[in-house]
């Protein structure tokens, strides 16, 4: 028996604990903050952190199944990795490592698009009743607090904008206006994306494009494989996030390198705690799918682990394989225009290859460093 509270309404999931004092970066007030003691608090965690530990008590009761997970060690590091920043930043080559922090700032403001992401009333996809689980709260709070711990609300800042005021307190207020329609560019993006919400006539054509390439027979509703397939991808961004966390906050403490004493680094470390509650409610309502029973719009059943598993495990291969290359080739391609000018533009290159982990071999595949 337990007296774990399982049911919420959506202001409950969006409650912040107490603080002593805010969170100011750069100038710009935002969320979380400081207790008594001086550490970090991350926002709207007062209600939801406890929620996502009572749905994954109440479901390993039920179920006696364990989350569904990948290794964080199944991700490579960073690319390029902390030794090749610190060598370009050495060259006093900055740009690209301002204009990667502007990139996973900007990427953060699109998560203001997971709030637009909720399927209604889930119940009907599932034989067995949802109540009081993760599942049934993703309209009610969970997709919403994600959205505003990415993108900010209100006059709260949020990580897009925390990203940035690492950025600018590191190398001293760039000026990266002109960087951002070219960083979408290598990014194989229009250079509007993200700028508002796409219009019908966009939507339509992403939905028909996803239909055409959808894995799950279509007797379920393509809906449900929509959200499930939106869910799995954002667990494996989170995770690989982890490590640019890591390679950032190792790069941005380095007072020989950047500026700021420390600061950026901290920001990133606190950015990085607040993305521990989205990995968890995302990996527990795909577990909870998995371990039920959907429903097709035929009335047939399906066991849940039919629908989850086949989009987890084509997902964790593109992200470890394909996602991986193309990010290195995004990264490489900007460098290379960085220093298209220099005059000693094949030998930095070389000594930048050979620090990394990684680097292209002749046919443009990625291998081993061997040196």
């Amino acid at each position: 028996m337990t007296t774990q509270q399982v049911e919420f309404e959506g202001d409950e999931l969006l409650e912040s604990h107490p603080i002593a004092e805010p969170l100011i970066a750069g100038g710009v007030r935002c969320h979380g903050g400081f207790d008594d003691s001086g550490s970090y608090v991350s926002p709207r965690t007062a209600k939801r952190g406890p929620a996502i530990c009572a749905w994954q008590a109440k479901h390993a009761r039920e179920f006696g199944t364990e989350l569904l997970d990948a290794p964080l060690d199944a991700w490579p590091g960073h690319y390029p990795n902390v030794a090749q920043a610190r060598f370009l930043l050495q060259q006093d080559i900055v740009r690209p490592m301002i204009t990667t922090l502007t990139r996973i700032g900007t990427v953060e403001g699109f998560g203001a698009g997971i709030r637009r992401a909720a399927v209604q009333n889930i119940q009907r996809f599932f034989a067995e009743d949802i109540r009081g689980t993760a599942t049934a709260h993703l309209d009610k709070g969970l997709y919403e607090a994600h959205a505003r711990d990415e993108a900010g609300f209100e006059d709260e800042a949020g990580h897009r904008q925390m990203w940035f005021a690492a950025r600018d307190i590191a190398f001293e207020q760039p000026d990266v206006e002109s960087q951002v329609a070219q960083m979408l560019e290598l990014m194989g993006l229009p250079a509007t994306f993200g700028s508002g919400p796409p219009s019908l006539e966009r939507l339509a054509e992403m939905r028909r494009r996803a239909m055409q390439t959808r894995q799950l027979d279509d007797d379920i509703d393509f809906e449900l494989e929509s959200q499930i397939a939106r869910m799995i991808r954002l667990v494996f961004i989170e995770l690989a996030a982890f490590r640019s966390f890591s390679w950032a906050e190792a790069v941005l403490a380095d007072p020989e390198l950047v500026a700021g004493d420390g600061e950026a680094a901290r920001l990133v470390s606190y950015i990085r705690a607040d993305e521990t509650p989205h990995v968890e409610y995302l990996k527990t309502c795909l577990t909870e799918i998995r371990d039920r029973t959907v429903i097709g719009q035929s009335g047939r059943k399906y066991p849940g682990r039919d629908v989850v598993l086949p989009l987890w495990n084509r997902a964790l291969e593109q992200s470890l394989s394909q996602n991986r290359s193309a990010n290195r080739d995004m990264q490489l391609r900007a460098l290379d225009h960085e220093l298209r000018d220099h005059p000693r533009k094949d030998d930095l290159i070389e000594e930048f290859h050979s620090v990394g982990d990684v680097r292209p071999d002749v046919d443009g595949s990625w291998v081993e460093n061997t040196a």
